[in-house]
């Protein structure tokens, strides 16, 4: 079908559905590639808004555009009412840059950037007109690919996809590209194409690749090793319509070693690699000239751990002084450093200031290996205050292995002594102005991780939870949110079950849920019915606890992090033993060092030992 004929049925559905902008295209910024050649599909699960600004989308489409003979598009899935409007017109879903149906391309790729896409995956495929399962493509549909933080689970997501890649993709995308088309040009069957990309280091094949009857089937992660060397530059589109995360977007690093328990992305994502000062402030100049943004984000999962980071955002204020260009950073280390690289950022404006001592007590905080004390907490307000902040928001979870109730009302002691540890430090006629928030979060134990073998407490006792640390806060200022206890829930079995949570999926896709993230569209009944419908018991995957000398549904993944590594870090998070950062200390013997592959070469002058 030609681009005019999608678009002569797409233009008169834009006028009965809500930011019709999501489906225009022709972004500043967009490269229109021509269709001839090999051609591959980048979708992110969700609208255009949230995906635009997602760094892999345009990472991967960068990397393959850059191929001899590959042409890389994006798609994003409608939001629920064009999405109705496509089906009642018999309208497929289309790439942004040509406006071609996704049944056209070679590859269709689709990120899983968290464990509520789920249904959003099934969704893009059905929207597509592609089988919603590998098992049912014809010889002629696309490669469907998966990737992701979620992929290091991938077996809630094995029935959907022909291959997962597990890690970075900047190399090894394109390799699946080119042993797909390879595979098509020789006239090789779809099958014998999917047992070529077994041979691929990193690619997973869940149709012909099952581990609960081959024990020795190991996917070891891709890691990038050219991210500290490669361009700090990626070229991206700017959004014609209001977009989340909508200002330029700069990575200056990968990987985290502080080593908290709770936290996959610390593991999945080491070893640690810096990109310089120079290139990182380059790459910003270049990006401020080519999209006019106003802002820019250094973006990393802890972005004031970089080893240059004060000369990188002294450099930038003093080349963006008066331009009118703001620099920020997406959240404070909880000391007085990252209060003075906040302000160091923030000009004139001082909107609020994001903390996350993530629990109450000292005791927990060991346990979870979260290497701050309450006088950090009460630095950081101090050195909040004295440069002007009057907002403040406290992350913190419940729920976190060893938590009792005193652990929890520290919660909200914790929030009201630094609450008014701001009020001390103010007016008596300012004193109005202040606020603070703290946000608490049901902990959702993730694979990979030292609590990957721990279970979830359910939805009623999160919410008892969160009235403790209600009862416990001092103030009227200090105002109490919680996520959604229902939708953690979801968050645990995606995040701890097999391959069998592939088909709950599809039941309650089938039963009408999508968008499970967005409070308005979540069915909770859905995922019962669905549940009950295909045997699979929800409350135990969530709730029940692995016995740690069990077989794990993604035990078949190496994550670079050894096993070992993580039950010997779980030890010690019950004897409430902190683990140092390899960063500041000796080698933690966390196994990424051996693991990855040669030629990644960890900061040896951050100190970094892996």
């Amino acid at each position: 079908m030609a681009r005019s004929d999608i678009w002569s049925q797409v233009a008169p559905l834009l006028r009965e559905v809500e930011r019709p902008g999501r489906y225009a295209g022709s972004e500043w910024g967009a490269v229109r590639p021509s269709r001839e050649g090999f051609a591959f599909c980048m979708v992110y699960p969700d609208t255009y808004e949230l995906g635009q600004a997602n760094q892999a989308v345009r990472i991967l489409v960068n990397r393959v555009n850059a191929q001899d003979d590959m042409a890389a598009e994006r798609a994003y899935l409608p939001g629920a009412d064009m999405a109705d409007a496509m089906r009642a017109a018999g309208v497929p879903l289309f790439s942004l840059e040509n406006t071609t149906p996704l049944s056209e391309f070679d590859v269709v790729g689709i990120t899983l950037p968290h464990e509520l896409c789920a249904t959003n995956v099934l969704e893009v495929l059905d929207l597509a007109g592609i089988p919603v399962t590998a098992e049912d493509r014809a010889e002629d549909d696309p490669v469907v690919i998966g990737g992701g933080p979620c992929a290091f689970n991938p077996e809630p997501y094995a029935r959907a996809f022909d291959a997962i890649l597990i890690g970075e993709g900047e190399e090894s995308v394109p390799e699946v590209l080119a042993a797909v088309r390879e595979g098509r040009t020789a006239g090789l069957s779809r099958r014998d194409i999917l047992e070529a990309l077994t041979q691929v280091e990193g690619v997973y094949v869940p149709l012909l690749q099952d581990p609960a009857a081959d024990a020795r089937i190991s996917i070891r992660k891709r890691v990038f090793s050219g991210f500290s060397d490669a361009d700090a530059w990626e070229p991206m589109v700017v959004p014609f319509v209001e977009c989340v995360h909508d200002r330029l977007n700069v990575e200056v690093l990968r990987g985290c070693s502080r080593g908290c328990r709770f936290c996959q992305a610390g593991m999945i994502y080491r070893p640690v690699r810096e990109r310089s000062a120079e290139a990182i402030i380059s790459a910003v100049e270049r990006g401020i000239h080519e999209t006019g943004y106003e802002e820019v984000s250094l973006t990393s999962l802890s972005t004031t751990d970089h080893s240059q980071i004060a000369d990188i955002l002294g450099a930038l204020n003093a080349r963006f002084a008066d331009t009118g260009v703001r620099v920020s950073i997406p959240s404070q280390r909880l000391d007085s450093f990252g209060v003075q690289m906040a302000d160091a950022v923030a000009g004139q404006k001082r909107g609020g200031l994001t903390f996350a001592p993530e629990a109450g007590s000292q005791r927990l905080r060991d346990v979870i290996n979260k290497n701050v004390t309450e006088e950090d907490l009460m630095a950081a307000v101090d050195a909040a205050m004295e440069a002007g902040w009057q907002r403040v928001k406290l992350y913190f979870m419940i729920g976190l292995p060893t938590e009792t109730d005193e652990d929890v009302a520290e919660i909200g002691r914790l929030a009201s002594d630094a609450f008014a540890r701001m009020r001390e430090a103010t007016p008596p006629e300012a004193r109005g102005r202040l606020k603070m928030t703290v946000a608490v979060a049901v902990f959702v134990p993730k694979a990979h991780t030292p609590f990957q073998w721990e279970g979830q407490i359910p939805a009623e006792e999160a919410r008892r939870r969160v009235g403790i640390i209600r009862d416990a806060v001092r103030f009227r200022a200090v105002r109490v949110d919680y996520h959604e206890p229902k939708t953690s829930f979801l968050e645990a079995v995606m995040s701890r079950g097999g391959r069998e949570v592939s088909l709950l999926v599809e039941e309650a896709w089938k039963r009408g849920a999508r968008f499970d993230a967005w409070t308005e569209h979540f069915s909770e009944e859905a995922w019962v019915d669905a549940a009950r419908a295909v045997g699979v018991d929800m409350d135990a995957l969530a709730h029940e606890a692995h016995p740690v000398d069990a077989p794990l549904p993604w035990d078949h993944v190496d994550a670079g992090v050894s096993k070992r590594f993580l039950m010997k870090e779980r030890e010690r998070a019950f004897a409430g033993a902190l683990t140092e950062d390899c960063t500041f200390g000796a080698c933690t013997a966390c196994g990424i060092c051996e693991s990855a592959h040669s030629g990644i070469i960890v900061q040896e002058e951050r100190g970094s030992h892996g």
